[in-house]
């Protein structure tokens, strides 16, 4: 087993991962809305979607690549819709709140968030399928894997496809390292939040999120005209 290309497959994981973007405020949301275990089913979207890229360089399947290449536009386009979609339904999503904390007012003033009922598979099934999306029609992903594996891919290329399906992997597993620490701080936190907290949080994340869809909106609109 090459430990060196576990650790460097490791290390790519991280770093595409852990740069601030819409997939970043939508498990930090998922977090403090419904619990640990939501953040990983968001996160656990974007690792397969990495890991569908990190296979396509590691394995040079140019027929994807080059599909991904000839219509990064369009691609582009149904990323930004999404992120506009979820961007808005994230900004108007009313927090949960307890009936009877209604009716008495606590000594900080503020109204305590309901306990958030355990989110069902399909709930999970959902986020996971909006974050793969949001990954696979990304394609400055994909090439900024192609950028990366043109160096390090060959490490694992030129010895075995074992090789080079092991860097995959570990791509994968350094993404989803970063998606379980980033969940296991934020749900340290989510104790604390109030309902005027988590208000606060949709308006911020969502606007983020929706910032994201325009700024790649405009930037494909930029490069048609």
């Amino acid at each position: 087993m090459d430990w060196t290309l576990i650790v460097i497959g490791i290390g790519i994981g991280i770093a595409v991962a852990a740069p601030i973007g819409p997939i970043n405020v939508m498990v930090i949301r998922s977090v403090l809305q419904n619990g640990y275990r939501a953040g990983l089913a968001t996160g656990a979207g974007a690792v397969l979607g990495d890991g569908v890229f990190a296979l396509v360089a590691a394995f040079g399947i140019t027929a994807i690549s080059d599909f991904i290449s000839h219509y990064e536009d369009a691609i582009s386009l149904i990323g930004a819709a999404v992120l506009l979609a979820l961007g808005l339904r994230t900004l108007l999503a009313v927090p949960a709140v307890k009936l009877d904390d209604l009716s008495r007012p606590q000594a900080s003033g503020r109204i305590r968030l309901a306990a958030s009922p355990p989110t069902g598979i399909a709930g999970h099934a959902a986020t996971f399928g909006t974050t793969f999306l949001l990954t696979i029609t990304n394609p400055a992903t994909l090439m900024g894997f192609l950028f990366i594996f043109g160096s390090v891919g060959e490490l694992a290329a030129h010895d075995s496809y074992l090789h080079a399906g092991m860097l995959v992997l570990s791509v994968m597993a350094g993404s989803f390292l970063w998606w379980v620490t980033l969940s296991a701080i934020v749900s340290r936190l989510r104790d604390r939040l109030t309902a005027r907290g988590l208000r606060l949080v949709n308006v911020i994340s969502g606007s983020l999120i929706a910032a994201f869809g325009v700024f790649v909106l405009v930037k494909v609109l930029w490069s048609l005209g």
